[in-house]
Protein backbone atom coordinates (compact mmCIF):
# COMPACT_ATOMS: atom_id res chain seq x y z
CA UNK A 1 0.00 0.00 0.00
CA UNK A 2 2.88 2.39 0.63
CA UNK A 3 3.96 2.05 -3.01
CA UNK A 4 0.53 3.25 -4.17
CA UNK A 5 0.55 6.07 -1.65
CA UNK A 6 4.02 7.16 -2.80
CA UNK A 7 2.95 7.02 -6.46
CA UNK A 8 -0.18 9.03 -5.65
CA UNK A 9 1.85 11.70 -3.85
CA UNK A 10 4.33 11.93 -6.72
CA UNK A 11 1.52 12.33 -9.25
CA UNK A 12 -0.13 14.98 -7.12
CA UNK A 13 3.11 16.93 -6.76
CA UNK A 14 3.83 16.57 -10.49
CA UNK A 15 0.45 17.82 -11.69
CA UNK A 16 -0.67 19.92 -8.73
CA UNK A 17 -3.65 19.25 -6.50
CA UNK A 18 -6.31 20.78 -8.78
CA UNK A 19 -5.11 19.28 -12.05
CA UNK A 20 -4.63 15.89 -10.44
CA UNK A 21 -8.23 16.06 -9.14
CA UNK A 22 -9.41 16.77 -12.70
CA UNK A 23 -7.40 13.78 -13.93
CA UNK A 24 -9.07 11.63 -11.27
CA UNK A 25 -12.47 13.05 -12.33
CA UNK A 26 -11.92 12.09 -15.96
CA UNK A 27 -10.63 8.65 -14.94
CA UNK A 28 -13.65 8.05 -12.67
CA UNK A 29 -16.14 9.21 -15.29
CA UNK A 30 -14.43 7.21 -18.02
CA UNK A 31 -14.44 4.09 -15.87
CA UNK A 32 -18.15 4.53 -15.15
CA UNK A 33 -18.91 5.05 -18.85
CA UNK A 34 -16.90 1.98 -19.81
CA UNK A 35 -18.69 -0.08 -17.16
CA UNK A 36 -22.04 1.08 -18.56
CA UNK A 37 -21.21 0.05 -22.11
CA UNK A 38 -19.56 -3.22 -21.05
CA UNK A 39 -22.46 -4.20 -18.78
CA UNK A 40 -24.97 -3.35 -21.50
CA UNK A 41 -23.08 -5.48 -24.02
CA UNK A 42 -22.75 -8.44 -21.64
CA UNK A 43 -26.40 -8.36 -20.59
CA UNK A 44 -27.66 -8.19 -24.18
CA UNK A 45 -25.20 -10.51 -25.91
CA UNK A 46 -24.64 -13.14 -23.25
CA UNK A 47 -27.55 -12.61 -20.87
CA UNK A 48 -30.00 -12.37 -23.78
CA UNK A 49 -31.77 -9.51 -22.00
CA UNK A 50 -33.91 -7.05 -23.97
CA UNK A 51 -31.68 -4.06 -24.75
CA UNK A 52 -33.86 -1.46 -23.00
CA UNK A 53 -34.00 -3.47 -19.77
CA UNK A 54 -30.27 -4.09 -20.06
CA UNK A 55 -29.70 -0.38 -20.59
CA UNK A 56 -31.51 0.47 -17.36
CA UNK A 57 -29.57 -2.16 -15.40
CA UNK A 58 -26.27 -1.03 -16.93
CA UNK A 59 -27.06 2.59 -16.04
CA UNK A 60 -27.80 1.65 -12.42
CA UNK A 61 -24.60 -0.39 -12.21
CA UNK A 62 -22.49 2.40 -13.70
CA UNK A 63 -24.19 4.94 -11.43
CA UNK A 64 -22.99 2.99 -8.38
CA UNK A 65 -19.48 2.83 -9.80
CA UNK A 66 -19.51 6.51 -10.70
CA UNK A 67 -20.72 7.61 -7.27
CA UNK A 68 -18.18 5.43 -5.48
CA UNK A 69 -15.22 6.52 -7.60
CA UNK A 70 -16.12 10.20 -7.46
CA UNK A 71 -16.68 10.07 -3.71
CA UNK A 72 -13.59 8.16 -2.69
CA UNK A 73 -11.14 8.80 -5.54
CA UNK A 74 -11.96 12.09 -7.25
CA UNK A 75 -12.91 14.12 -4.19
CA UNK A 76 -11.21 11.91 -1.59
CA UNK A 77 -14.29 12.11 0.61
CA UNK A 78 -13.86 9.34 3.17
CA UNK A 79 -16.79 10.15 5.44
CA UNK A 80 -19.62 7.62 5.40
CA UNK A 81 -22.02 9.12 7.95
CA UNK A 82 -23.65 11.26 5.23
CA UNK A 83 -23.47 8.79 2.35
CA UNK A 84 -27.24 8.41 1.87
CA UNK A 85 -27.85 12.14 1.57
CA UNK A 86 -24.77 12.45 -0.65
CA UNK A 87 -26.19 9.80 -2.96
CA UNK A 88 -29.51 11.64 -3.03
CA UNK A 89 -27.74 14.87 -3.99
CA UNK A 90 -25.72 12.90 -6.54
CA UNK A 91 -28.94 11.67 -8.15
CA UNK A 92 -30.22 15.25 -8.34
CA UNK A 93 -27.07 16.32 -10.19
CA UNK A 94 -27.31 13.31 -12.51
CA UNK A 95 -30.98 13.97 -13.30
CA UNK A 96 -30.33 17.69 -13.78
CA UNK A 97 -27.50 16.88 -16.15
CA UNK A 98 -29.72 14.43 -18.03
CA UNK A 99 -32.30 17.18 -18.54
CA UNK A 100 -29.60 19.69 -19.54
CA UNK A 101 -28.03 17.17 -21.94
CA UNK A 102 -31.36 16.45 -23.58
CA UNK A 103 -32.20 20.15 -23.93
CA UNK A 104 -28.77 21.03 -25.34
CA UNK A 105 -28.83 18.24 -27.91
CA UNK A 106 -32.38 19.16 -28.94
CA UNK A 107 -31.59 22.87 -29.34
CA UNK A 108 -28.31 22.25 -31.16
CA UNK A 109 -29.89 19.78 -33.60
CA UNK A 110 -33.32 21.32 -34.13
CA UNK A 111 -32.46 25.02 -34.00
CA UNK A 112 -28.76 25.01 -34.81
CA UNK A 113 -28.72 22.34 -37.49
CA UNK A 114 -25.81 20.60 -35.77
CA UNK A 115 -25.22 16.89 -36.52
CA UNK A 116 -26.67 14.88 -33.64
CA UNK A 117 -23.40 13.12 -32.73
CA UNK A 118 -21.47 16.39 -32.66
CA UNK A 119 -24.28 17.93 -30.62
CA UNK A 120 -23.94 15.08 -28.11
CA UNK A 121 -20.18 15.62 -27.88
CA UNK A 122 -20.67 19.34 -27.22
CA UNK A 123 -23.34 18.58 -24.64
CA UNK A 124 -21.05 16.02 -22.97
CA UNK A 125 -18.39 18.70 -22.49
CA UNK A 126 -20.93 20.99 -20.83
CA UNK A 127 -22.22 18.11 -18.70
CA UNK A 128 -18.70 17.22 -17.60
CA UNK A 129 -18.20 20.78 -16.35
CA UNK A 130 -21.59 21.11 -14.66
CA UNK A 131 -21.20 17.63 -13.16
CA UNK A 132 -17.81 18.49 -11.69
CA UNK A 133 -19.13 21.72 -10.19
CA UNK A 134 -22.22 19.95 -8.83
CA UNK A 135 -20.19 17.13 -7.28
CA UNK A 136 -17.57 19.43 -5.80
CA UNK A 137 -19.85 22.08 -4.31
CA UNK A 138 -23.15 20.25 -3.77
CA UNK A 139 -22.63 16.51 -3.42
CA UNK A 140 -19.19 16.03 -1.85
CA UNK A 141 -18.81 19.50 -0.40
CA UNK A 142 -16.54 19.99 2.51
CA UNK A 143 -18.81 21.13 5.32
CA UNK A 144 -17.34 23.69 7.63
CA UNK A 145 -17.25 22.58 11.26
CA UNK A 146 -20.10 23.92 13.37
CA UNK A 147 -19.07 25.94 16.37
CA UNK A 148 -20.65 24.94 19.64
Amino acid sequence: MTLLKTLYQKMESLFGVRVFRLIRYVFSGGTAAASNVTTLFLLVEFGKLYYLYASVLAFIFSLAISFTLHKFLTFRNRETHDIHSQFGRYLLVILGNLALNTALVYVLVESGGVWYLFAQILAAVVIAVTGYIGYKYFVFREDTPHSV
